[in-house]
């Protein structure tokens, strides 16, 4: 699409579109400038010819008519112009029909008898009748929701195999043109029937014996002799010593079965890698231990009150019991863990043959950003320079920015991207570097002359550190100047007022920086498109955050290239692996199991986190075993980024259903069950007529699978869906775009090519206008799911509810990086909105424990969910439980009473069970004891600051109606190694950890001085309360560290709130301390005399 390198901007709702920057004497122009004629029957734009010049139909009168509805009128109409009733002439580049003169100074033979693929129309087809629905309304022609009521003819045709079928009439063994196919395919005038008259089958070609058609002719023949050929020439064997002649064969060897299996290029393009039996073997014995352990610990428990300290017992049994469920729920979606393994070289041989174009599908990539400042340009940028330099064609790929705070900074940061991408991606497909974001490229420390033997590499790598160098300043520069905005708003080159100066009211804006007409690298190569988009925001409209930008891009990216595969990445998650987009098609392109993946979801790693990892950033449990586990099931939860969607699985579609095979007849069974089950099978039970017509249209349906096996490309089942959806649901459903509307029927992508550019800007302005969305289902089950923060755990959640499955990807190069927040209040901001996430699902209607019954979600599948919004309310019995040993040693009570031999076997064998359970994990996940320690540590600080805060936020919103508002997290730039580690942000976040800090250190202290008070006697029950209070305290330790800081002090008011907040509970116990006696001291007689 040629926009000529100007900004759209516009608002559907107001009738606004406008190109800026605009190229003549840098004026605003309208659109109606960039497009020519109209046609005067259709309404679609007339085309340029080869010569340059307009297509005229007739050159009589010179009425607007465009091409197709030019041949379509010399094909099937009068042959006339309508408006001068002249005969049309053949034209260049069009078939002859019959009547026309003889022509000598044409020379098109290529193109005279040139009829087009008239065997049937594909998708294509009726996506752009989709898109005529609005030009046929306004000029008279009965729309698509009109001739949807009209009955279709049931002739469609029977292919057989060989043998004539007696069933099957004659006339119905050619291929014939089923009726809808009449309508609704492109937007020619057609004659209005009676819907009452049955349609007669028109044969394709009326000059042409039809029975040229059926099977056995030869045409079929000949069909089938060039798939044959097609067939062969994919085929690569493996060659074997010692057969014939080197391992060549000859077309009868084609007939062998095994053959095929034989060829590399059909190998599955993946597989699943089973953790071996001697690691999950133990594991899952060793869970159903802990299962009988943790009855027998809880029988004990409740069977063994403490009487003198019963409401601390109470309070700790609640609180363990809470604990074990929460187990569970984390623990069995872990039952069945896998990791797979791709094969990029077999995915190169399928679909990447030497001397053919790619078969690679299209991908778009979407990168979204809100605040520049918080979000700094330079990481956007490379995150956007990484997806440009990506190994795929460049024809395939889509990179569109989602700027969604309508910032100029982010608008003139991306042109200069566009313009140094020009240098970057020839040179890093030149010498196949890794990875291929250039901040990180250029910063890493190894000796970049390994394994590099080109010998201008030195050279061009100098140089291009140099113009990298150059681009930073020009970007800090822009940063700088942003700083401070002028009064009046910022203005473009031209003049023009920005159109986003008003965050909150501002035009929906569109601007195409690579990927048009004439904007090539530095060698010349074609350069994958890049694309900026605002989407429109007016006051009084709700926006749904980022979910609401993301769904923006579906509709913007489906009009513009319309890939069959997104992926969704974060500004600061550049492309660490170039080869990921690869690994991403060898599960969603794999032709046995790929129809079925809604997603493929990689693994989160992280760049510029310190070695010891303080507050578990990395988060390498959760992905290395939990997302494991999950894949084994259903496939991993969505985390936001690094995902690689099918864009029909978004759209809201069901997965497609797998055929069951044949279940037991009622042979198998003794005749009393046949009895016992006779007025069920009665009613299942099929008369001969129904089985005869069930045999009949598996027949058929084995045929008509064959012939799309032939023809590899046919999309039949893309008309046949259409057809069967009335054009009213699908714009209730997806808006009211028909331009969008029909691709989303088009399950293979792709967008119609005789569409004009003015067309497909109009249509890109509308789809991201802020009214789009009402009264559809856009939100609630299309694209990202609005309600929650937190929009991706709903969107997989809906996905999965629909019977797709998800895959987890882990290459051995991670396939991205991103940057985490180091610093402690960042980090627990971070937790903080994921925890208001989950509490926001949870009291919606998609809460996973009431939500998607009956549908394809699999039970373990919902365990995980379960425990992914549930998880914030463990908070509640975690501050009780953590304070519960402070006050044990401050009252000298305990919540268990004296054990036995017995309780001690049992507390010994839990242990024993969870440090077992642990260990094997870290085994078969590949984690490191120091990633799960941190993991441990911070589950519990988070759990008692984030999740507590997170779950008061929720209920103020549910109940109250009070709304947090949404906060960015900061992504710094690379200042210094660790330089955020120490750096100190006050949050009300850090009051609940440092209370239980301090009382539980207060206790060791009082329970210690009170143990040398009392002598030898006292520290054997001292023992488990001081057990009780040291593991609290130890899972506090980095949070201790987060507040001393680099300079070992603490921040005041931290301290005073803490010491205030610990004195108050201190003093409260002491004054109603439930465990003193309310009757009054005991006094007892003194056994010695006084006297």
């Amino acid at each position: 699409m040629d926009t000529g390198g100007r900004l759209i901007a516009g608002s559907h709702n107001r009738n606004e579109f406008v190109l800026i920057n605009a190229d003549e004497n840098a004026r605003i122009k309208s659109v109606k400038e960039l497009s020519g004629q109209t046609c005067q029957i259709c309404g679609d734009e007339i085309e340029i010819t080869v010569d340059g010049e307009l297509f005229v139909a007739c050159n009589e009168c010179a009425f607007p008519v465009c091409r197709p509805c030019y041949e379509y009128e010399r094909r099937e109409g009068n042959q006339a112009c309508p408006q001068c009733k002249t005969r049309y002439k053949r034209l260049k580049g069009s078939p002859r029909v019959e009547g026309d003169e003889e022509e000598d100074d044409i020379d098109d033979i290529d193109n005279e008898f040139d009829y087009g693929n008239l065997d049937g129309l594909g998708p294509q087809q009726a996506a752009e009748g989709a898109m005529s629905t609005r030009s046929r309304s306004n000029s008279g022609i009965p729309a698509r929701s009109e001739l949807d009521s009209s009955p279709l003819n049931s002739n469609i045709p029977l292919l057989t195999y060989g043998e004539e079928d007696a069933e099957i009439s004659s006339d119905q063994h050619a291929l014939i043109v089923p009726p809808f196919m009449g309508h609704g395919n492109r937007v020619h005038p057609m004659p209005y029937t009676d819907p009452s008259t049955p349609l007669q089958p028109r044969p394709m070609v009326p000059q042409k014996d039809i029975a040229v058609y059926g099977y056995g002719s030869v045409a079929w023949k000949d069909r089938m002799e060039d798939w044959k050929k097609r067939q062969n020439e994919k085929l690569q064997v493996v060659k074997h010593e010692g057969g014939n002649d080197g391992g060549s064969f000859n077309g009868d060897e084609l007939d062998d079965p095994d053959l095929p299996m034989m060829d590399e290029g059909r190998q599955p393009l993946s597989r699943k890698l089973p953790v071996p039996s001697s690691k999950i073997s133990p594991y899952r014995l060793i869970i159903i231990l802990r299962l009988v352990i943790l009855g027998l610990f809880f029988h004990y428990r409740i069977l063994h009150p403490v009487n003198d300290a019963y409401g601390l017992w109470l309070t700790s049994v609640i609180c363990e019991i809470w604990f074990a469920v929460s187990w569970i729920l984390d623990q069995f979606p872990k039952w069945y863990p896998i990791t797979r393994e791709t094969y990029l070289d077999r995915l190169s041989i399928r679909y990447e043959k030497e001397g053919k174009p790619s078969e690679l599908a299209s991908v778009d990539v979407f990168v979204s950003t809100v605040d520049p400042m918080k979000e700094p340009p330079l990481i956007t940028a490379n995150t956007v320079l990484s997806v440009l330099a990506v190994d795929y064609p460049v024809e395939k790929v889509a990179c569109y920015v989602s700027d969604d705070g309508a910032a100029m900074l982010t608008f003139e940061a991306l042109s200069e991207t566009s313009e140094f991408a020009r240098k970057w991606v020839p040179f890093c497909k030149k010498f196949s570097i890794e990875p291929r974001a250039p901040e990180w490229y250029f910063c890493q420390k190894i000796d970049y002359l390994k394994n590099k033997v080109h010998p201008s590499f030195v050279r061009e790598r100098r140089a291009m550190k140099r113009e990298y160098e150059e681009f930073k300043v020009r970007i800090n520069a822009l940063v700088a100047t942003a700083q401070k905005v002028p009064e009046d708003g910022w203005t473009m080159q031209d003049g023009t007022p920005w159109p986003g100066n008003n965050v909150r009211d501002h035009p929906g804006m569109i601007q195409v920086f690579l990927g048009h007409s004439g904007v090539r690298d530095v060698d010349g190569n074609e350069l994958p498109r890049l694309v900026y988009v605002s989407r429109e925001k007016r006051p009084g409209f709700e926006h749904h955050k980022k979910a609401g930008a993301m769904n923006a891009l579906i509709r913007v990216s489906a009009v513009l290239s319309n890939a069959p595969y997104l992926l969704n990445v974060d500004c600061d998650h550049y492309i660490n692996n170039s080869k990921a987009l690869r690994e991403a098609m060898c599960f969603m392109m794999d032709p046995q199991s790929g129809k079925k993946v809604c997603y493929v979801q990689f693994p989160q790693r992280f760049d510029g986190i310190d070695r010891h990892d303080r507050y578990s950033n990395r988060n390498v449990v959760f992905f290395d075993i939990n997302m494991k586990g999950l894949d084994g099931i259903q496939g991993p939860i969505y985390v936001g980024t690094g995902c690689v969607f099918r864009r029909h699985a978004l759209y809201g579609y069901d997965a497609p259903v797998k055929k069951k095979p044949p279940g037991k007849t009622c042979n198998c069974w003794p005749r009393w069950c046949c009895l016992c089950c006779g007025s069920r099978k009665n009613k299942k039970a099929k008369t001969p007529k129904d089985k005869k017509k069930k045999s009949k249209n598996k027949e058929t349906s084995k045929q008509i699978h064959a012939l799309e096996n032939i023809e590899e490309g046919m999309e039949e089942l893309a008309i046949v869906k259409y057809t069967g959806i009335s054009q009213m649901k699908l714009e209730k459903k997806f808006g009211q775009s028909p331009v969008f509307v029909a691709s989303t029927l088009l399950e293979n992508g792709g967008v119609p090519h005789d569409a004009s550019p003015a067309s497909l800007l109009r249509e890109a302005i509308q789809v991201i206008s802020c009214g789009y969305e009402d009264k559809t289902e856009w939100g609630k089950e299309v694209g990202w799911i609005y309600g929650s923060v937190t929009e991706d755990i709903l969107t997989g959640f809906k996905m999965h509810c629909h019977g797709w499955r998800s895959v987890y990807c882990i290459p051995k190069r991670p396939a991205f990086k991103g940057s985490a927040p180091i610093n402690l209040s960042d980090r627990l901001h971070q937790v903080l909105r994921w925890a208001l996430g989950s509490v926001e699902i949870f009291f919606s209607r998609h809460c996973p424990i009431w939500y998607g019954y009956g549908g394809g979600l699999k039970w373990l599948e919902r365990f995980s969910y379960i425990n992914s919004v549930v998880y914030p309310w463990t908070s509640i019995p975690l501050l009780v439980y953590c304070t519960l040993p402070a006050i044990c040693l401050l009252t000298g009570k305990f919540i268990v009473p004296e054990i036995s031999n017995y309780a001690s076997l049992i507390f010994i064998s839990l242990f024993i069970s969870i440090a077992a359970t642990g260990i094997i994990e870290m085994q078969w996940g590949g984690v490191g004891i120091d990633d799960w320690w941190r993991n441990e540590q911070f589950w519990v600080i988070g759990g008692a600051s984030s999740h507590f805060f997170a779950l008061f936020q929720g209920l103020l919103k549910v109940l109250a109606g009070v709304n947090t508002n949404f906060t960015v997290t900061s992504k710094g730039a690379d200042d210094g190694q660790f330089s955020e580690l120490y750096l100190f942000k006050w949050t009300s976040l850090l009051i609940p950890p440092t209370t239980l800090l301090i009382i539980n250190i207060v206790g060791v202290i009082v329970g210690v001085s009170d143990a040398i008070n009392n002598g030898y006697d006292s520290w054997g029950p001292l023992f488990g309360r001081l057990f009780f209070a040291l593991w609290v305290i130890i899972h506090l330790y980095p949070f201790l560290k987060g507040l001393l800081g680099k300079q070992d002090r603490m921040p005041t008011i931290i301290l005073v709130w803490s010491i205030l907040l610990a004195s108050i509970l201190t003093l409260l116990w002491v004054r109603i301390n439930p465990f003193v006696n309310r009757d009054g001291p005991v006094l007892e007689v003194c056994g010695l005399n006084c006297d």
